[in-house]
């Protein structure tokens, strides 16, 4: 059990120090794009702030587990598990509501110019400002009730509740406000996937278009030309179902963990993978991309 644990532990250091790594780099890059470029683009801003919303995450995780490596005082272990697992929240639907705005401003961006789409495109980076603070306060508000809901193991009888993950238990609530915010939750999911869902496959079968419209007009040339639009493409449906498996099976086990309270480790630590494991994976698809 010892050495499972362990390596366990340096699983989940090495995925969120190699996150942060790669999330830092994606944020730096776009600053400086962002900063020192003759046009302030908005997908360098939408970067900027996926960037910050995973490290907020990644962060979170860190300090979850500092936290509960050394056993602080009870007042601080409480505000510290109530504050860490709402920033986690907030920073998980912050990422998926960003990463579907970058998906819809692509989509819109490799749109026919003569498209009511086109019409749509921000011109400016300040164009998505708004949108970006309207994200903030919808999952604030959407988050709002683990302010509630989680207290620190030190401070709780344990015979009393179920634990949640390292040193915080889950409260009983009342069950029309647990199911308010899991189905508040759960909206937020299915409709912020579904238009980045939308709007990826939509590029990708733009992209498609292009690749044989040029194949037609230079038939000439070999199909091994035409590679860039190809992996274009690729890479568009590989990042667009890397979004979805991680933000579904996620959803599957914070929904499946809220609704039991169960105290299977393995489902926890399962859980803990998933959540990270986007966090940190993602910027270096974006890098790539």
């Amino acid at each position: 059990i010892f050495w499972i644990n362990f390596i366990r532990e340096i699983i989940f250091l090495s995925v969120i120090v190699l996150g942060l790594g790669g999330n830092f780099f994606l944020f730096v890059k776009h600053v400086h794009l962002f900063v020192m470029g003759p046009k302030k683009k908005p997908i360098d801003l939408i970067l900027i702030h996926l960037a910050f919303t995973n490290t907020m995450t990644l962060c979170a995780g860190v300090i979850s587990y500092i936290i509960s490596a050394f056993h602080p005082s009870d007042f601080l272990h409480n505000i510290s598990c109530k504050t860490i697992i709402y920033v986690e929240r907030v920073a998980r639907g912050l990422s998926i509501c960003t990463t579907c705005l970058l998906s819809v401003v692509q989509a819109i961006t490799v749109s026919p110019r003569t498209t009511f789409w086109r019409k749509l495109k921000p011109r400016t980076a300040w164009d998505v400002v708004p949108c970006l603070l309207f994200l903030w306060i919808l999952n604030f508000g959407i988050s709002y009730n683990l302010l509630y809901s989680f207290k620190a193991v030190s401070s709780m009888n344990k015979s009393e509740i179920t634990s949640y993950i390292h040193y915080c238990y889950f409260l009983p609530s009342k069950e029309i406000v647990k199911w308010l915010f899991l189905t508040l939750m759960a909206l937020r999911d299915v409709i912020f996937q579904s238009v980045m869902g939308w709007s990826s496959g939509h590029m990708a079968l733009h992209l498609y278009k292009h690749h044989k419209q040029v194949f037609y007009l230079q038939s000439s040339r070999s199909p091994r030309s035409f590679n860039p639009e190809i992996r274009a493409t690729q890479r568009t449906l590989i990042l667009m179902t890397c979004f979805l498996f991680f933000y579904w099976a996620d959803f599957i086990f914070s929904f499946y963990i809220g609704f039991t309270l169960t105290k299977n480790s393995a489902i926890l630590h399962m859980k803990i993978f998933l959540e990270y494991g986007y966090a940190s994976l993602s910027p270096f698809m974006l890098i790539g991309r």
